[in-house]
């Protein structure tokens, strides 16, 4: 079966496809109208229990087209899971989880657990025995729990394999087989994939029965009238980020995006603080809250909504010339929708995304949907900041001199001057600091770059941080990160118990021990694999907690044993670009199900 998503024309809704009513509500309530094209070709088949590959480009809404039929589905009484949901990646794993969550809002009682490397095994396993619905796992941790026997799946009922070419591409062929092989014959399976290469049509046909095959090609495209740009920043940076560009940009009304309801709070109150009318709309905000809050955007009391996906749904407001992802949002879907609130009705349009180092696979993926590229733009230097900054007093002064108080306060100001013999440009400089207050009109460009050459400076001295901050796919990042080899950070060569006869990657040391370690791909430098063992170069100091994390860090089912290496340096083999920052598998030797 072959579709196009065209948009909702004449397309059903979602009552019409056979799901019941609690998943309804909770759809509802997140404002979907109408099943895109994969959901309305994919759930009728699913909920009939047919084996399904489904061939979708990302953001065309597949987590909804596999999440809601198995939601329909579940046996509320079993604890065991029965949905295993495999992701190549423990961003997409949380974003999978996150949908699961939102959509099962009003089915009592459902439990739903991430599994993915970099987490604690406590918290997985303390979740595991409670009991839970649906597990969504990266393959790699997955493994690991199937070899520990800590993960039950003899009564898995429903397993999708989500980007199954994404997985496949970063070398998670084996333990996708193995999960396969090594779960009940009688799971429905679906399978989603971008592309059907060889090897995803020859698992297609080795483990799924008889599936229905469907293919959307999507048109999803954003508006001629939008500029689209990003800024690589990471975590920390962003708030600082956006106040510049609120100051340098020539906006009218934005709204910026963030996942959480909690953030769009934080955020607003930060940019109040900086000065900035903003204000926060998310779900738990009141109908009549929220559009009080419309209407101040509309008439130009308020500047700036932070909003979330949801609380936005449904919001036209022809003033807003900016729109913000403050948090890039991981569909395709999502970032059309968000960029849609502006470049209306023939207006122009600006489109800024902030995205981490980590992220920045995303914008391919953007791109490629779109089939409009995104421009990448610079910070706004201080020296940026300033000319936008006498810009707008200027325009203060020209506007203030049209005022028609202008006669009663010349009439003050000369009466000062010929009190006490000052001169007038004397006098207008005393009001415009009277009138400045505290701040700075201007901001210091060298104080600027001093204070950039002294955080360089200690984060050089300190070598690496201890404290890591896991927020969703940005754990570990460095403001402005740090690449590979960098001499800043002093290295030491290590030694773990895993070699050649192991059969072992770079990739897959470099996933395991930034991974379970908390460490990042710029914490890397070479590596050596030898036959029974392989040297590694990290951060010369390691933390005690670093250490206490990989001692029971295992590759290929055997534990690494992390010791430093005393002995003589090893060749420059570099380890490989892109291996680290995701799941890499813990292996085992494969084997064939009888």
């Amino acid at each position: 079966m072959s579709t196009e998503d065209t948009g909702p024309v004449d397309a059903p809704t979602f009552a019409d496809l056979g799901l019941g009513d609690a998943v309804l509500k909770a759809l509802n309530d997140v404002g979907y109208e109408s099943p895109s094209a994969i959901q309305a070709a994919t759930i009728p088949p699913l909920l009939a229990g047919k084996d399904m590959v489904g061939l979708a480009q990302t953001g065309t809404g597949k987590t909804a087209a596999f999440a809601l039929p198995i939601l329909d589905q579940l046996d509320m009484k079993q604890k065991k899971p029965q949905a295993l949901v495999l992701a190549p990646t423990r961003e997409l794993a949380l974003q999978v989880c996150e949908a699961f969550e939102k959509y099962a809002a009003h089915t009592r009682g459902v439990h739903v657990l991430p599994v993915y490397g970099g987490q604690a095994y406590g918290v997985q396993l303390s979740a595991l025995r409670r009991g839970v619905h649906i597990v969504v796992g990266t393959p790699g941790r997955i493994m690991d729990h199937l070899e520990k026997g800590t993960l039950d799946l003899s009564e898995l009922r429903f397993l999708v394999l989500d980007e199954a070419d994404e997985m496949l591409n970063m070398g998670f062929a084996d333990d996708v087989e193995t999960i396969l092989a090594d779960t009940p014959d009688t799971k429905q399976v679906a399978l989603f994939s971008a592309t059907m290469p060889a090897q995803i049509r020859r698992l297609s046909k080795k483990y799924l029965n008889d599936p229905v095959e469907i293919t959307v090609k999507n048109k999803t495209t954003t508006s001629a009238n939008t500029t689209q740009r990003y800024l690589i920043c990471s975590y920390p940076q962003k708030v600082d980020a956006l106040t510049r560009i609120l100051e340098v940009e020539n906006f009218e009304g934005m709204i910026v995006f963030v996942r959480t309801k909690n953030e769009t709070e934080t955020l607003a109150e930060k940019l109040r603080a900086r000065g900035f009318s903003a204000m926060a709309i998310n779900g738990d905000i009141a109908q009549v809250q929220r559009e009080r809050t419309v209407n101040q955007l509309k008439s130009g009391k308020l500047d700036i909504l932070v909003a979330t996906d949801v609380a936005a749904r449904g919001l036209d407001v022809d003033r807003i010339s900016h729109v913000v992802n403050y948090d890039i949002p991981t569909d395709t879907e999502s970032y059309v929708h968000r960029i849609g609130r502006t470049g209306r009705a023939g207006r122009k349009g600006d489109a800024i995304s902030f995205v981490t180092p980590r992220e920045q696979y995303l914008l391919k993926h953007i791109e490629k949907a779109t089939r409009q590229p995104l421009t990448k733009m610079a910070l706004p230097t201080a020296e940026d900041v300033n000319v936008t900054r006498l810009a707008r007093f200027d325009d203060q002064i020209t506007q203030a001199l049209s005022s028609e108080s202008i006669g009663f306060f010349r009439d003050v100001v000369t009466h000062y001057i010929r009190e006490h013999d000052v001169p007038e440009v004397d006098v207008a400089a005393a009001l415009a600091i009277a009138m400045q207050g505290e701040t700075p009109l201007l901001l210091d460009p060298a104080a600027e770059r001093r204070a950039a050459q002294k955080e360089r400076e200690t984060r050089a001295e300190r070598g690496p941080r201890k404290d890591r901050p896991e927020r969703g796919g940005d754990r570990g990042e460095r403001p402005g990160g740090r690449q590979r080899g960098n001499s800043d950070i002093p290295m030491a060569q290590y030694r773990i118990n895993v070699g050649k006869r192991h059969k072992i990657e770079p990739r897959q040391i470099v996933g395991a021990i930034a991974n379970e370690g908390g460490l990042s791909r710029g914490d890397f430098g070479h590596i050596q694999i030898r036959p029974d063992f392989s040297l590694v170069e990290l951060p010369a100091e390691l933390p005690s907690e670093v250490w206490k994390k990989l001692e029971n860090t295992r590759i290929s089912g055997k534990l690494i044993e992390l010791t430093e290496d005393k002995g003589p340096k090893m060749s420059r083999t570099r380890a490989p670009e892109g291996a680290g920052g995701d799941d890499r598998p813990f292996k085992k030797p494969r084997h064939k199900k009888d």
